[in-house]
């Protein structure tokens, strides 16, 4: 990874159907440079793909919630049985395997709080190992859709951290 294929991956995600010859203008290298560098970072599995972006509320699927599961007995056969039966079903969105109190967090999009209750009775809550199962409602959801990327050798740039905000604590007097 250089600073070309950095650039390269910044403009793709804001806007990952430009044409190669938009990409290669604004990135400011050859047409023919710049789809030899893509077709490079997709054979070397930086670029995964490219996806659409839907919108669930249009889809019929507004409520999302976060679904966190303990499994009992933590063995590899139950974690990768329940981490396939979750990730196979139409509703969820993301499997995240975890450390910690919780084995899973599951990310689901639903049509309505009954659907909700349906999918953790019927779906989860049913499927042995279970142990535990808590439901969170997400109120917003929030999802960057870039990551910005640091070439290789070149530190992360500084994180500028600005105090909370609150009253001030009283003047002593001397300024400070």
């Amino acid at each position: 990874m250089d600073e070309c294929d950095t650039a390269i991956l910044a403009e793709l995600q804001r806007d990952g159907r430009q044409t190669n010859r938009e990409l290669a203008e604004r990135i400011g290298i050859a047409p023919s440079t710049c789809l030899e560098r893509v077709r490079s970072l997709r054979a070397r599995g930086v670029i995964e793909g490219f996806h659409a972006e839907v919108d669930l509320a249009a889809i019929g699927r507004p409520v999302q919630a976060l679904i966190n599961v303990r499994l009992h007995p933590k063995v590899r056969e139950a974690v990768e049985a329940f981490r396939d039966h979750v990730t196979a079903l139409p509703e969820t969105l993301a499997v995240f395997v975890v450390s910690g109190g919780d084995d899973f967090i599951v990310q689901v999009a639903v049509r309505d709080t009954g659907h909700l209750r349906d999918f953790v009775l019927d779906h989860v809550s049913r499927h042995r190992n279970i142990a535990d199962v808590r439901t969170s409602l997400v109120y917003d959801h929030i999802r960057k859709t870039s990551v910005e990327v640091f070439p290789p050798g070149r530190p992360s740039p500084p994180r500028t951290t600005r105090p909370a905000p609150g009253p001030r604590p009283p003047d002593d007097g001397r300024g400070r």
